[in-house]
């Protein structure tokens, strides 16, 4: 099978082509897992995290990715009736988790310490084939084609946990910073389930800007700039530190700030300008997105298919997938951008 493998850690600065074209075996299951013929698999900045390294994989060579869309060809012994060969399932960012610890017993596998990754504990996506356990593996359902779903694996489905950890009501100001794949999706899911909500957009460039307001809002500037009014909510989906600083000086009174990102990038120098009356008093809060639970998964999906949600997408071959990582890097994105594989 042809896969885009990652082999070396390193800046895509210094390396602008990470990923090698390479002829693999096509994997086998495990008595527990599904194959999968892979058709689409979408581009994520946390590969982008595991190629520089702030989220390195374990052990190399491994292939990327874990927005992964396609058709069950085999299942191991003990994968029950749930699905058969031909079924067309995704794979997100939870490979698989412990099932017994503390955090799975409560539905949060997402802070498990035996937590697996797509994509970075395990090979991804970005190849003709995949194996997945069959408990993590989702039904994609029939109002999206494969390229308009991956997308929803990873960028929709953190939108989508991030946007409960904000615990707004309908009504609340809501603010998004950064406005990429996972930006856009929030943004109208937040329109769909708070409508009368007012959502401010902060975004490096125009074009981005523009998008926001064409898809419903109420704002949008630059990542420093003062909104119009106090913020109830701000999720974060900017891969660096500056937008924090700013993001915390814009919301209201007992307001929260969530960020969503695996890890950030070398900028924490732009923490020493946080002055603690302005960005934290009056009981602001910050929490983190760890990860996704199946619960996620399976709900945004749902949510997805009931609001005709469709993201905004543009496809490369797998053999560009440096390509789609570059403009990932330098910000040229409108939407999300998928990998076409099958």
């Amino acid at each position: 099978m042809k896969a885009m493998v990652l082999t070396r850690i390193g800046k895509l600065a210094d390396h602008p082509f990470p990923l090698a074209l390479m002829e693999l075996p096509v994997p086998v299951p495990g008595t527990k897992d599904v194959l999968i013929k892979v058709s689409v698999c979408g581009v994520c900045h946390t590969e982008l995290d595991e190629i520089e390294g702030r989220t390195p994989p374990p052990m190399l060579p491994v292939i990327l990715g874990h927005q992964t869309v396609g058709h069950i060809v085999a299942a191991g012994e003990q994968v029950s009736g749930a699905f058969k060969p031909g079924d067309r399932v995704g794979v997100a960012w939870i490979f698989s988790a412990c099932g017994e610890c503390k955090f799975c017993r409560a539905g949060n596998e997402n802070l498990c310490p035996d937590f697996l990754a797509t994509g970075r504990d395990a090979n991804g996506g970005y190849a003709e084939y995949m194996t997945a356990p069959a408990h993590f593996v989702y039904p994609i359902p029939p109002e999206f084609s494969d390229a308009e779903a991956a997308p929803l694996l990873c960028a929709g489905a953190i939108g989508y946990r991030s946007l409960r950890l904000t615990g707004i009501q309908d009504g609340d100001r809501l603010g998004l910073t950064g406005f990429g794949a996972s930006g856009h999706l929030v943004l109208k899911m937040a329109r769909y389930r708070f409508p009368q909500s007012e959502i401010y957009v902060f975004a490096r460039s125009a074009e981005e800007r523009r998008f926001a307001i064409e898809l419903g809002a109420a704002w949008a500037g630059e990542s420093a700039q003062t909104a119009p009014h106090k913020l109830d909510a701000i999720i974060d989906t900017t891969p660096v530190w500056a937008p924090i600083v700013s993001a915390l000086a814009n919301l209201e009174a007992g307001g929260r700030l969530v960020i969503n990102a695996i890890r950030k990038e070398d900028d924490r120098h732009h923490l020493l300008a946080l002055d603690y009356p302005e960005h934290l008093w009056r009981e602001k809060e910050i929490k983190s997105v760890a990860n996704i639970t199946r619960r996620d998964v399976a709900e945004f999906l749902q949510l997805a298919a009931d609001m005709r949600l469709k993201p905004e997408i543009r496809i490369y071959p797998l053999e560009q997938a440096n390509q789609a990582l570059s403009e990932l890097k330098t910000g040229r994105i409108r939407g999300a951008k998928v990998l076409r594989i099958g």
